[in-house]
């Protein structure tokens, strides 16, 4: 892949640097979008291993409203990869891999702007399908390159989703209503989590590499594959910049750390990046402007959790990561300590250590107040209070909650007709 060019590197650094007026938080513009306009907002949990959406409410007691199958086509899909033994390998080494021995049916999800559908990356079938919430079947379906769909981004004006396509290094970015494919650009290994800017005009996409082999010791680490953050254009989807968090990591002595970046997330001003790597428990800083990492935040072990690398799920030791809309608090899922915790972002100080079963991943309920996160070993959601780091209420789901994302659906739905 070429080097950038020199006037990219400062425009994107600059344009997210200098981008300081309070944002449009994932809270504020759903809230806005659903205004007098017949919508009601909620969250869509996707329980991966069952194939479902539970729909809830994205505030206050949580409470489920409907349910929606994301597989009503199993059987064609299956009927298809059992016909194609390339397809077949590939779908059996995501059920013995990542998916720990299940299916991974349900991955990420968004909805659309008129919240009449839901749009879903289906890792184990390598596709993306929009879902009528009305009637539970499917609208458009697209198959990603290679064998498996990862992790999804939707546009600040809802408009177009970007999924990473993980065996094949791409991200492609679709049109949320037709899905049709808009662009696509290349990635690093394994191209896990994508992220808009809050002015849309660009995509930052995080390669986490092989996460399921065995050779986890440090000394190993460069086996894992070419890691490395990927910023691109969101119009052209051409590269405007490479992060390479290897050579950062290096420059402040913690080379036995792990460059594969996993879940992250902007401060309101986007001048600062917080993520989470590889068999780490904590979480750095990144200057945006300075291009360099500034903080590192060690949270506390759990003293039950095995120091054997080779047991934590697919190389997470902490896999889920939100602030706040006023950007004074972090929210942290330690996902193999069995713990979440809030973080005030001025200190790093840590809250209480709220007990989860394997919590997966965390997000901001709709009101701005609660840090929701998927206890996927206990099958439940879980709202922690951002002001006091005290869990408010769970509220039961299915099999194994990853992905929880902020959205719409008709003000009067309660689920598909036929379910």
């Amino acid at each position: 892949m070429p080097a950038p060019r020199t006037r990219h590197l400062c425009s994107v650094a600059a344009a997210l640097a200098l981008t300081v007026a309070a944002p449009a938080t994932a809270a504020s513009a759903t809230t806005a979008a659903s205004a007098g306009t017949g919508l009601h907002e909620v969250m869509f949990v996707g329980n991966n291993w069952d194939g479902t959406a539970d729909v809830i409410r994205s505030s206050g007691d949580f409470a489920k409203i409907g349910r929606v199958n994301v597989i009503p086509d199993k059987a064609q899909r299956m009927a298809e990869i059992n016909a194609d033994p390339i397809k077949w390998i590939y779908f059996t080494a995501i059920r013995n891999g990542v998916g720990e021995g299940h299916d991974q049916f349900a991955d990420d999800m968004y909805s659309t702007p008129d919240g009449r559908s839901v749009v879903v990356s289906r890792p184990s079938f390598a596709d993306v399908v929009s879902i009528d919430l009305a009637t539970g079947s499917i609208n458009w379906r697209f198959p990603v390159a290679g064998y498996r769909a990862d992790h999804m981004a939707v546009s600040p004006d809802g408009t177009r989703v970007a999924v990473s396509a993980s065996t094949a290094n791409t991200v492609h970015v679709l049109d949320i209503a037709t899905g049709r494919q808009l662009g696509s650009f290349a990635t690093g290994d394994k191209p896990h989590e994508n992220i808009f800017t809050k002015d849309g005009k660009y995509i930052w996409n995080m390669s986490i590499g092989d996460v399921n082999t065995s050779l986890d010791d440090p000394g190993w680490d460069w086996t894992k594959g070419d890691r490395h953050i990927t910023v691109v254009d969101a119009t052209t989807y051409k590269q405007v910049k490479v992060i390479d968090m290897r050579q950062r990591l290096d420059a402040i002595g913690l080379k036995n750390f792990s460059d594969a970046v996993r879940p992250a997330v902007f401060s309101p001003d986007e001048s600062k990046l917080y993520f989470q790597v590889s068999f780490f428990n904590g979480f750095l800083e990144y200057d945006v402007a300075g291009d360099r990492i500034t903080r590192v935040k060690t949270l506390p072990k759990n003293p039950a959790t095995s120091e054997d690398r080779t047991t934590w799920v697919n190389d997470s030791r902490h896999h889920g990561l939100s602030m706040n809309p006023a950007g004074t608090k972090l929210c942290v899922a330690g996902t193999m300590d069995d713990y979440a915790t809030v973080v005030d972002r001025a200190t790093l100080q840590e809250g209480p250590l709220v007990t989860a079963s394997k919590p997966y991943w965390a997000t901001v309920s709709g009101d701005g107040k609660d840090c929701v996160i998927s206890e996927s070993g206990a099958d439940q959601v879980t709202a922690i209070d951002f002001a006091t780091g005290e869990k408010v209420t769970s509220v039961p789901v299915g099999d194994h909650p990853q992905r929880v994302r902020l959205g719409h659906v008709q003000a009067d739905w309660t689920g598909p007709s036929g379910s």
